[in-house]
This record gives C-alpha cells, structure tokens and sequence, in this order.
C-alpha cells in the first residue's frame, strides 16, 4: 500500500535548501537590484512549481484512493451520502478504533486464512485480522470511512484491500473467503434475496459465517425509528437464518451478552449468528 504522507517531495526540499545558502553569499552593492529582481522571478517560479507539485500530489491521493476502492457494482449514491453524513459527525474518528469484542472472541483461535469484512467502518475489525494473519478484503459504502480505515491501516503496518462499494452489489468470486464477517450490518431487504445469497455464497466450504445484530426490544426499535429508520427493512438475524438452511450448518444463534462495550451505549446485548458452509 502506497504511504500517502511520504509523497514529500524532498528532491526540492534539498534543492531550495542549497538555493537559499547560495543566496545567503555576500553579493557587491552594484548588483543588489538585479539580485532582488531575480530573487522575485525565482520565487515566483518556486511558489508555481510548490502549487503544481501540490496539485500533482492531491492527484496521486485521489488515483491511489480510486485505485485501493474499487468501485464495483452501483453504489447508491443516497446511501453513500448518508454514511459519509454521520462519519462527518462531530470531529474526528465515529468508532473506538477497537475490533467488535465478538469477533475478537469467535475468530481469535482461528487458522487465518481469506476474510471478508462486510460494512468495515473505519477499519478496527480488518486491521485487527491483518495483524493476525489474516488476507483481508473489507468493504463499505462510505469514503469517509474508508479514508479513515486506510490512515489507520498504514499507522499499524496493517495490509487490507479497502472497497467501495455496495456488498450486496459487488461481484466477489464464490466461495473465495475462509470468513465472511458482517458486524452489525446494514443490508436492506430491499436489495432482494438473490444479492444476500451471492453474498453468502462467498464462503468456501468449510468456511466460517460470523453475522452480529444488535438486540433490540421494542423501546430500541421505536427509538432508531424516530430517527428516520425502520430496522424492519434491513435483514436481520432470522431473516439471515432462514437463507442459511440449505448450504450452512448453524453452530450458534443467540443472544449473547455484548462485549466491551462502549461507555453508556444502549445496546448491551447481542444476537450472534455463526454458520459453517457445508
């Protein structure tokens, strides 16, 4: 992965180092004036070569950036911007920078293999595999985050293949990831069923399925729905359940107590799902 901030341009940093200690030599009065002249004209020139350098830079980040995530499939653009809205809540990072407790705890014994993080934030869970061994591909809709999970990536000597786009829309190969992991995902039902059991189908045989929800009991749902948002219409725990039947053995369904949590969060509790593929 390309280290972004190293892109510094030093060749004309030394360059106007040994510019300025050349100017810095006494120079005879009589050719003061042409010297102040041609200090202008030099930087002006250095002052255009700084601006182009700058825009050739920010170019580099936006290639490299469309580069590392791949759009693929047809992302909603109302979708993305409305992730990329709430990453742009407040300052700085959304998350804790944390892996999920759950995924810790389920996939910490594991032999690494391929990964798949479906709705992968601002990275924690995929860096957390990378470090551990683990090929990760992690997906997600919104560039905020992605940018943000990329920085981080790079700050712990982490590498993952960042994609944007839509998991329900993006054509990865059958049965090409030892684990699929979606932690409290967003996966409308809308999309229909053939795009979730594409999705599913991305787990090899033998191949671990680890889907988290959050609990929710009627007070939580009536409160997500004030705020514009009908949990009904994303698939959940049963419904995921229900598409599993046919390929995948479930090893556990339940409501687990959450782990770590973060300070004075609403949801203390969680319903995990993990299926092996047969």
């Amino acid at each position: 992965m390309v280290p972004f901030w190293h892109i510094d341009g030093t060749n004309a940093s030394d360059y106007g180092t040994e510019r300025r200690q050349a100017w810095h030599q006494p120079v005879p009065f009589e050719a003061k004036a042409l010297v102040r002249l041609i200090r202008r004209v030099l930087a002006w020139v250095v002052t255009g070569q700084s601006r182009r350098r700058s825009a050739a830079i920010a170019s580099t980040l936006l290639n490299v950036d469309q580069h590392e995530h791949r759009e693929t499939g047809s992302v909603s653009a109302a979708q993305a911007a409305e992730w990329d809205a709430r990453y742009s809540e407040g300052e700085g990072a959304r998350w804790s920078g944390r892996p999920n407790g759950r995924l810790v705890a389920e996939v910490a014994s594991l032999t690494p293999g391929r990964a798949l993080d479906v709705g992968c934030g601002e990275g924690a869970d995929a860096i957390w595999l990378a470090r551990r061994g683990w090929t990760v591909t992690a997906i997600d809709v919104s560039d905020v985050a992605l940018i943000r999970a990329q920085e981080a990536a790079e700050l712990a000597g982490a590498v993952v293949e960042w994609v944007r786009g839509d998991a329900l829309q993006t054509p990865f190969p059958a049965g090409s990831f030892d684990l699929v992991s979606m932690q409290y995902p967003a996966l409308p039902k809308a999309a229909g069923e053939a795009p979730m059991r594409a999705l599913l189908g991305t787990v090899r045989l033998g191949g671990l399925l680890l889907a988290v929800y959050h609990d929710l009991n009627d007070e939580h749902r009536e409160h997500i729905k004030s705020q514009g948002i009908d949990p009904a219409d994303y698939v959940d725990a049963g419904d995921l359940a229900r598409l599993l039947e046919d390929e995948f053995t479930i090893e556990l369904q339940a409501v687990e107590p959450r782990i770590d949590p973060p300070p004075d969060h609403r949801h203390i509790a969680d319903v995990v799902l993990r299926a092996r593929r047969r």
